[in-house]
């Protein structure tokens, strides 16, 4: 599940500038605004596919966020407390492997949570960038990693991550840039996209870099199903929030009610699909395009494809990552890999 309020719907996406601003005393913001037409023109063009979709970091309004992070603490919800408990266990060696004055870039970094482990273990770092889509829940976080860690220098930076990122400057020059992206959100993206984003953050961090990255693994599909499919419906109301977010910025006007959240696991690709099944026949206005839905007409909203260990160094291995170590919990549910560029 992926991780990101953006006033006029400023989803931050990067553009070809941006506007430094000094958000608080201790965070420094790098803001990317981009034009709301863009936006509503991306939900035009999935809604126009034959199966319709919407990008799933439309998710990522204010209470978006809130329920993700509410997602994490369920039960049924394994990956954020296995990646944890991961990254607890192997912190130094994973401290060991950053090393001294690197500057630690994050990508998708939501509330920061597993991060503030590796902070606890990191030493002497140049810096702290975390890339967020959500401007509020990324303020708050940076915020409060700059009052955890007073003499850690944080400078955040509002962007669409799946796009090439301008990274901000610190003084003195960073020993080596480690890019951090937790959550296993690789699994969103196709993985045509996913070769694509790894060298996007290969460009991004520069060669001699590393990364360090989550990544769920296949496993038994009633496992996924619970995951996916939460008891408490917390799953299900953060999936209809994205017709609630839509409708708010773009003046659209579908009825969340009229529509209900369906997750599966798909076992040809190897992924869990979220989508929003229409309850009846129905039309929806988007600016100035009418979709027709049937009765029982899905919009695909997220997918969540998992790996193994090797599959997914092969694929870090064309977009010009050597693997160095992958660690794993006892019984083998997600990984944790380092690459170096």
């Amino acid at each position: 599940m992926i991780h990101p309020t953006p006033d006029q719907f400023h989803h931050c996406a990067v553009t070809t500038g941006g506007t430094v601003t000094e958000a608080s005393p201790a965070v420094e913001l790098l803001d990317f605004h981009p034009a709301p037409a863009d936006v509503r023109a991306e939900v035009i063009a999935g809604l126009s596919k034959p199966q319709k979709s919407l990008p799933c970091k439309f998710f990522y309004d204010e209470r978006g966020s809130s329920l993700f992070d509410a997602i994490c603490e369920l039960p049924e919800y394994y990956p954020t407390r296995t990646e944890s408990r991961i990254t607890r266990d192997n912190a130094d060696a994973i401290a060991n492997a950053v090393g001294p004055n690197a500057l630690l870039v994050e990508y998708g970094s939501g509330s920061s949570l597993k991060t503030r482990i590796l902070l606890d273990h990191l030493h002497d770092l140049a810096g702290y960038v975390p890339i967020d889509i959500s401007k509020t829940h990324l303020m708050a976080s940076a915020e409060s990693i700059a009052g955890a860690y007073p003499g850690l220098p944080v400078k955040a930076v509002c962007a669409d991550y799946t796009r090439p990122v301008t990274l901000p400057t610190f003084d003195g020059d960073p020993r080596s840039v480690v890019a951090y992206f937790p959550g296993s959100t690789i699994g969103n993206f196709e993985p045509e996209e996913a070769l694509a984003f790894l060298q996007s953050v290969r460009k991004t961090c520069g060669p001699g870099s590393s990364l360090l990255i989550g990544v769920d693994l296949k496993k038994d599909p009633a496992r996924l199903h619970a995951a996916y499919n939460d008891a408490a419906g917390v799953t299900a109301a953060f999936n209809l929030n994205v017709l609630r977010h839509i409708n708010r910025e773009l003046g659209s006007d579908f009825n969340e009610d009229a529509f209900h959240h369906h997750a599966f696991y798909n076992v040809p690709l190897g992924r869990m699909e979220m989508h929003l099944v229409s309850k009846r026949r129905q039309s929806v206005t988007v600016g100035s395009g009418t979709f027709d839905f049937d009765d029982g007409e899905s919009i695909h909203t997220e997918s969540c494809h998992k790996y193994t260990v090797n599959s997914f160094r092969r694929l870090a291995s064309s977009a010009g990552y050597s693997a160095s170590v992958a660690w794993t919990d006892p019984s083998s549910q997600f990984s944790l890999h380092q690459l170096s560029a």
